[in-house]
C-alpha cells in the first residue's frame, strides 16, 4: 500500500526558518504542573511496514544498523489512503488484531477523503463523498472495541484552497460524520481531526475550522504531519487552538503531534531533498502533558515526499539521513496486560503461556498463546524451526465448536472453523534453524488450545 505524502507546498509559502527540534530522548514540552494527557499505553509496531521488511531484506546494507535501531525499532502510523471498500474492514480488522495481541495501541492515519490534496502530489481520496462514507463505516467496522488513535484526513482542514463554499461544506459534514460514524463503532477510538501546523493557518482560523469540521465529536487534533516545526511550537500552537476552542464553548479537546521529521535544522520544504533533517522525539503516549495525548510519527521516516521518489515510497537513504547521529531510543517498559475497560472479566486468566519447549528435530514447531474475553480472543503464534533452516511452513490448528476466525495477520489463512491452515506469507517463510517468526489471529468464541502442527513447505 502506497503511503502518500500530504502537507509539502503550503508550508514553503510560509517562513519555516526557526524550525530547531529537538531529538533527545526524554525530553518534553509540559506546562508547569501538568500531567500526561489521556492516552496510555504503548504504542504499536507494525511488523509488516516498509521500514521493517527493507531492514530485514538488507542485512549487510552498511546504513542498516542505523535504520533498524532508530526507526525500524519504532511505531509508527499505518496508512489506509487506497479506496477499497470491499476490502478495507478486513485489512483494518488483521491490523487491529495483530495490535491487541501485542497489547500495544496502533495508529492508523486515514487518508481517503474526496479531492485530497487538492489535486496535488498526493490526489486521489474516495470518487465522491457518499462513497466516502461507505468506504468509512467499512473501515470503522474493522476497529474492534480497544484503545486506537485515528488521524483523520491529513490536509483536509488546513488545505481549503481548490473548494468552494458548498464544497466545504460538504466536506465538513463528511468529516463529522466520519468521526461518529468512528466513535460509534468503537467507542475507545480517540479521533483527531487537521490542524496544519504552527507555520500554516492562524490558531484563531484554525479553531473555526476544526469547529465547522465537528471537533466537538472527536477527542481532539493533530498538527505538523509530514512536516519539520519544532514541537515545543507545535505545543504552544496547539495550547493556542485548545484556548480558542474553549472560548466557543467546547473544552477538553487535545493534540497529538507528528515528531517523526523535525529534529532538525529548517530548509527547503521537501525531505527528498534535505540532508539537514532529523528524526524528532521518539513516539510516546508519555508525555508530560495534560494538552497533547501522544507525540507520533505519522509520517514514517524514510518515505518519500515526491519530490525526488515517488511519493510514499520508502528510500534507505532519507531514513538513513534521518536516523544518523540521533539518539538511541529510550528503553520501553513492557506492555500491560490489563483488559480493556469496556471488555467484561473473565474467570480464566486471560492469556495462556505457550510451550516453551526448545525444538530438538527437524521440521517447525508452532506454540499458541491466547488472549481470551468474554466473546473473542486474538491468538498469537510463534512458529520455531527444528536443527535445520526452513524455507514455507504451515500451522494446523483446531478450533473449538462455535469458535470462527474473523482475522490473520503475518499468514494467509484457509478457512474460518473447525480445522484452519495458516500458511506463510512472502516475507517469513525462511526461518533459521531454532530461530522463530510470529503470526496471529483473532477469532470469535472459545480459542484453541496452546499447541498447533507444524509441517515445512
Amino acid at each position: 500500500m502506497a503511503i502518500l505524502s500530504p502537507l509539502r507546498s503550503r508550508s514553503a509559502a510560509i517562513s519555516v526558518a526557526a524550525i530547531a527540534g529537538t531529538v533527545a530522548a526524554g525530553v518534553c514540552f509540559a506546562v508547569s504542573g501538568a500531567s500526561a494527557g489521556t492516552v496510555s499505553g504503548s504504542l504499536y509496531r507494525d511488523p509488516s511496514s516498509a521500514v521493517v521488511r527493507w531492514v530485514a531484506a538488507n542485512p549487510g546494507d552498511s546504513r542498516a544498523a542505523v535504520i533498524r535501531d532508530k526507526i525500524a525499532s519504532q511505531p509508527q502510523a499505518r496508512w489506509f489512503a487506497n479506496f477499497n471498500p470491499s476490502t478495507v474492514q478486513a485489512e483494518v480488522s488483521e491490523h487491529i488484531g495483530a495490535a491487541n495481541a501485542a497489547q500495544q495501541i496502533p495508529v492508523l492515519a486515514v487518508y481517503e477523503i474526496t479531492n485530497r490534496d487538492c489535486g496535488g502530489a498526493s490526489a486521489g481520496g474516495a470518487p465522491d463523498l457518499n462513497q466516502y462514507q461507505t468506504w468509512v463505516s467499512n473501515f470503522a467496522r474493522g476497529l474492534g472495541n480497544q484503545t486506537v488513535l485515528i488521524i483523520l484526513e491529513t490536509d483536509s482542514l488546513a488545505l481549503l484552497t481548490c473548494l468552494n463554499s458548498s464544497e466545504l461544506a460538504a466536506r465538513n459534514q463528511a468529516i463529522s460524520t466520519a468521526t461518529r460514524t468512528i466513535k460509534s463503532a468503537n467507542p475507545n477510538a480517540k479521533v483527531y481531526l487537521d490542524a496544519g501546523h504552527s507555520t500554516w493557518n492562524s490558531a484563531g482560523e484554525t479553531a473555526n475550522r476544526l469547529r465547522a469540521a465537528g471537533v466537538q465529536y472527536a477527542d481532539g487534533f493533530f498538527s505538523n504531519v509530514s512536516n519539520y516545526n519544532s514541537t515545543s511550537n507545535e505545543a504552544n500552537f496547539g495550547r493556542a487552538v485548545i484556548s480558542s476552542l474553549n472560548g466557543m464553548g467546547i473544552s477538553g479537546k487535545r493534540q497529538v503531534i507528528d515528531t517523526s521529521r523535525n529534529g532538525g535544522a529548517s530548509g527547503d520544504w521537501c525531505g527528498d531533498d534535505n540532508t539537514d533533517r532529523r528524526i524528532g522525539q521518539y513516539p510516546t503516549t508519555n508525555t508530560g502533558d495534560a494538552n497533547i495525548d501522544a507525540y507520533l510519527w505519522v509520517k514514517p521516516p524514510g518515505e518519500a515526499d515526491g519530490c525526488r521518489y515517488t511519493a510514499g515510497s520508502f528510500q534507505p537513504d532519507l531514513a538513513f539521513s534521518l536516523a544518523n547521529g540521533a539518539p538511541n531510543p529510550p528503553t520501553t517498559a513492557p506492555p500491560t496486560t490489563t483488559p480493556p475497560t469496556t471488555t467484561p472479566p473473565v474467570t480464566t486468566p486471560p492469556v495462556t503461556p505457550p510451550n516453551s519447549s526448545p525444538p530438538t528435530g527437524d521440521g517447525c514447531y508452532a506454540d499458541v498463546a491466547i488472549n481470551q474475553w468474554a466473546g473473542g480472543f486474538t491468538a498469537s503464534v510463534t512458529v520455531t524451526a527444528g536443527k535445520s533452516d526452513i524455507s514455507g511452513w504451515t500451522v494446523t490448528v483446531v478450533l473449538p465448536s462455535g469458535t470462527a476466525v474473523t482475522g490473520t495477520w503475518n499468514a494467509q489463512a484457509s478457512g474460518t472453523s473447525g480445522t484452519v491452515q495458516f500458511r506463510n506469507v512472502s516475507y517469513n517463510g525462511r526461518v533459521l534453524g531454532r530461530q522463530s517468526t510470529n503470526f496471529g489471529f483473532q477469532g470469535t468464541g472459545t480459542g484453541p488450545g496452546t499447541t498447533a502442527t507444524c509441517v515445512t513447505a
